[in-house]
């Protein structure tokens, strides 16, 4: 079966990239020297260094697999932009009007990893319910979002910020 392809804008791609390169360069030799550390301390049986040290390289090196897992199914968001054609797409800050509320809210659509609803200006992944309702839409149409309790929002606004 075929992996899911994973849309990443360029700022979702460096920003693993980054974390990435930390894991490798920095996380893994520094948890790797306090396995050393520990082990040199004898009886690893009742050494609670040696299993926080180990706790720690399972957890960086399920990361560091995740993340290339990530990278290596990713399609950039620009390549899905542009077969899409117009309206808002996956990168776009998007102001919408949210009628159930009677408020302004501005959100940013991201990739299907990006997703941070506390953000400052909060991230949507574009297979949210909101993202999916938004992608394609232009300033002035009115979306439906399809969630537990159906709403509807109005484009105000939305591109590149």
């Amino acid at each position: 079966m075929a992996e899911k392809k994973n849309i990443l804008t360029a700022e979702e791609r460096e920003a693993l990239e980054r974390e990435y390169r930390d894991l490798i360069d920095v996380q893994r030799p520094d948890v790797i020297e306090k396995l050393q550390l520990a082990r040199s301390q004898g009886d690893l049986s009742e050494n609670a260094d040696y299993d926080a040290a180990r706790d720690r390289q399972a957890q960086i090196e399920g990361r560091i697999l995740q993340i290339e897992n990530i990278l290596n199914n990713a399609i950039s968001a620009e390549e899905v932009e542009n077969a899409r054609g117009k309206g808002i797409s996956i990168g776009d800050t998007v102001t919408i009007f949210d009628q159930s509320l009677e408020e302004e809210i501005k959100i940013k659509v991201v990739g299907s990893i990006g997703g941070d609803p506390m953000a400052e200006i909060a991230t949507v992944s574009n297979e949210s319910p909101i993202g999916k309702a938004l992608l394609g839409h232009e300033v002035g149409d009115v979306v439906r979002v399809e969630s537990e309790e159906p709403y509807e929002v109005e484009i105000r606004a939305y591109g590149r910020k």
